[in-house]
C-alpha cells in the first residue's frame, strides 16, 4: 500500500452545487474518488491511497493533466485505488467534478 499527496494551485471555478461527492467503487481495477469543497486558500490537495506501489510519477502526470484541463479551487480529492488504469482515473475525476458542479447525488 502506498500513500501519495499532491498539491496544485487553484483556478477560479463555478460555485459547486454540492459540498462533496463520491464516485466509483473500491474493487479490482477500479477506484473510489471523494471530491470535497473545503477551504484551502484557493489551492487543491489530492490524497491517493493505492495498492500499487512505485507509480508516483504516473499519478503526478494524470493529476497534472486533470488540473490543467479543469478549473478548481479549494477542493480536496481523496482517491482509494485498487489498480485502476490512468484512463479510469481520469474518467472518475471528471465524473466527480461533473457531479459536484451539477449537484448529482
Amino acid at each position: 500500500m502506498e500513500h501519495l499527496e499532491f498539491d496544485f494551485p487553484g483556478r477560479p471555478m463555478p460555485v459547486p452545487a454540492r459540498a462533496q461527492v463520491i464516485v466509483g467503487v473500491v474493487s479490482s481495477g477500479n477506484l473510489e474518488v471523494l471530491m470535497e469543497k473545503v477551504s484551502l486558500n484557493g489551492s487543491c490537495h489530492v490524497n491517493v491511497d493505492t495498492v500499487i506501489t512505485g507509480f508516483g510519477r504516473i499519478w503526478q502526470a494524470v493529476l497534472s493533466d486533470f488540473f490543467a484541463r479543469h478549473a478548481l479551487s479549494d477542493v480536496r480529492i481523496s482517491i482509494n485505488d485498487v489498480g485502476a488504469t490512468p484512463a479510469v482515473v481520469g474518467l472518475r475525476l471528471v465524473q466527480a467534478l461533473e457531479d459536484l458542479q451539477r449537484g448529482v447525488s
